[in-house]
């Protein structure tokens, strides 16, 4: 059986490549617009691709408005998960101390169901946005952390003892070696925060909030509106998707300057 590479695949048929993706997505809408008449399946249940579109279409000034609080609840969350993440991660890997110290509570925190956690938060801060951020972060927070560290520790010794017998200083060996080397860990760590941000947002909205895509697929979901709930939630995927790329965007940027 003859092997063949992906990345000479894809150079031959990069066309197919790029489209790949929209025709399968394509497929499966397809597949579920015709089965859910064909199997009889209510609208109360099962709604189609159709009927969620229209529904968009018809409310898009509520959700465009509970999206924006979704998203800003997003961002912040992340922004606040990187400030802490960041600084922690350089902590661990250049301190044992820090290490044996910090990765047990980053782990124990790690494994205790943010939902569990929100309660809590909302009734130390309250119903606004202070919860769903802190929830945001803290999802986010472990995935970058370990990003950052593995990433840092994957650097062979001998480069850096190669740079440091030309005379470099730490910080020079950081940003000229350590850094470049590790960004591809990194990014996936941000990665995979973005799309663990959205999900941390959206578990705050649920327990308590007035405004969000959470809120919004709450609602419907307790007047058995199953086209909205279908709808916000189609709203929460593509706004995972667009964030995730935009961070994809970001590292191709930073990866072809340095």
């Amino acid at each position: 059986m003859r092997d063949l590479d992906p990345d000479l695949a894809r150079k031959r048929h990069p066309a197919f490549g790029r489209a790949s993706p929209w025709v399968f997505g394509l497929l499966l809408v397809l597949i579920w617009q015709v089965a859910v008449p064909l199997a009889h399946v209510s609208e109360l249940t099962l709604p189609t691709p159709w009927q969620i579109v229209s529904r968009i279409r018809i409310d898009y000034r509520i959700l465009a408005r509970d999206a924006s609080v979704t998203f800003l609840e997003v961002l912040l969350g992340f922004a606040v998960a990187i400030a802490v993440a960041v600084p922690l991660a350089l902590a661990i890997f250049y301190s044992s101390i820090m290490e044996r110290t910090f990765y047990p509570v980053l782990i124990a925190l790690q494994t205790v169901p943010k939902v569990a956690l929100a309660p809590l938060l909302v009734l130390w801060l309250g119903f606004g946005f202070a919860p769903k951020i802190v929830i945001g972060s803290l999802t986010a927070f472990f995935p970058i952390v370990i990003g950052i560290v593995v990433g840092l520790e994957m650097l062979e010794d001998e480069m850096v003892r190669l740079m440091k017998s030309m005379g470099a200083s730490e910080w020079q060996t950081f940003f000229k070696l350590r850094l470049p080397a590790a960004l591809p860990n990194i990014f996936g760590g941000f990665k995979i925060g973005i799309g663990l941000a959205v999900i941390g947002s959206i578990i705050g909205e649920y327990v308590a909030s007035e405004s969000g895509l959470g809120y919004r697929q709450l609602t419907a979901n307790a007047q058995f509106d199953s086209t909205m709930s279908f709808a916000a939630l189609v709203v929460i995927s593509v706004m995972g998707v667009v964030m995730f790329y935009a961070i994809h965007a970001l590292e191709r940027t930073v990866t072809r300057l340095r």
